[in-house]
């Protein structure tokens, strides 16, 4: 125990909560072909659903307010795809960006979901399940990563099904889907469902066990964008791509943030160097989108072909 308290890392546990929301959007964006940018929006709805449960039912387990909140990001995600069986693309993007800025919007301006806290931001209640308590680092990372593993592999064997496989008939073309007997009511409104509930899911692990605090200024427009980014990087259609593009956006600033304070020391001030990282960030991404457009996931698995073929790599 003693060696995993010296090892451990608390970064990993905003690239795993990160990774969560960015496998719910990929679910949405990358396999059924929605385009979303309420992201943050149905985060916030999970986070705030988790915590007026365990609020006003002080009995409720924390796991089972979590699901609370996600069925209620569901819901709502739902409710903001109904224009998805009319519009689509640039169109849609729209409309998931005005949920985005109504539901930020709501948690603001009525202090009933703050519990009518006077700064709107409010402390997050207390884990414990079992006689644990989920109070300190390594706790927080062994649930935090067993709940993304346990997703994980549930939205892995869930677009290898027959869902699946209808997401990416409606992807790919809609109207020949829709022929074949697909109902596209059905799959798109499904897809909104699920990839909701795991970005609600993550809002409420995020506001929970990283922030300890539930605020709506957590779950902003930029937020959106960045878990967008990480799909977009991480390679869409592709479980794998949500992990390394949340990889990528988290741990590379970090390492690039440590590099240069190490190269460097204290010749150049720290806001030269966070400048300088988000040049080198930047360059990385274009590099990246340029090299591959299928993202990091594509990468890795030419990686991966070329390492099985060693040492003869065509």
């Amino acid at each position: 125990m003693s060696f995993l308290k010296v090892t451990f890392n608390p970064d990993l546990v905003p690239f795993l909560v990160l990774s969560l929301a960015a496998l719910g959007l990929n679910v949405l964006t990358g396999y059924a072909g929605q385009i979303s940018l309420g992201t943050a929006g149905f985060m916030a709805v999970g986070a705030f659903a988790a915590f007026n449960l365990q609020i006003r039912i002080p009995e409720v387990p924390f796991l089972l307010a979590f699901v609370w909140g996600g069925l209620w990001a569901a819901l709502i995600g739902i409710i903001f795809g109904l224009p998805s069986l009319r519009i689509k693309g640039f169109y849609l993007a729209v409309a998931t960006l005005a949920a985005q800025f109504f539901i930020e919007w709501l948690f603001t301006h009525f202090d009933w979901f703050t519990n009518h806290s006077t700064s709107g931001v409010i402390t997050s209640p207390p884990m414990e399940m079992f006689g644990i308590a989920f109070d300190n680092p390594l706790n927080k990372y062994l649930l935090v990563l067993a709940i993304v593993v346990l997703f994980a592999f549930a939205v892995r064997n869930l677009v290898r099904s027959e869902i699946g496989r209808a997401w990416m008939a409606v992807r790919d073309m809609d109207i020949a889907a829709e022929a074949l007997g697909i109902n596209l009511m059905k799959t798109k409104l499904l897809a909104f469902g699920v990839s909701s509930f795991l970005c609600g899911l993550a809002g409420a692990l995020w506001a929970y066990i990283v922030l300890g605090t539930v605020e709506p200024q957590a779950f902003d427009i930029l937020r959106s964008f960045e878990i967008l980014f990480m799909v977009v990087i991480g390679g869409l259609g592709s479980v794998s791509g949500a992990f390394l593009g949340a990889g990528f956006m988290i741990l590379l600033p970090i390492l690039l943030n440590n590099l240069g304070s190490i190269i460097t020391g204290s010749a150049i001030s720290t806001e030269t160097i966070a400048h300088i990282e988000f040049m080198i960030f930047g360059a990385f991404i274009i590099f990246f989108l340029i090299v591959e457009p299928n993202g990091l996931a594509r990468l890795w698995q030419i990686a991966k072909e070329k390492l099985r073929l060693w040492p003869f790599p065509y």
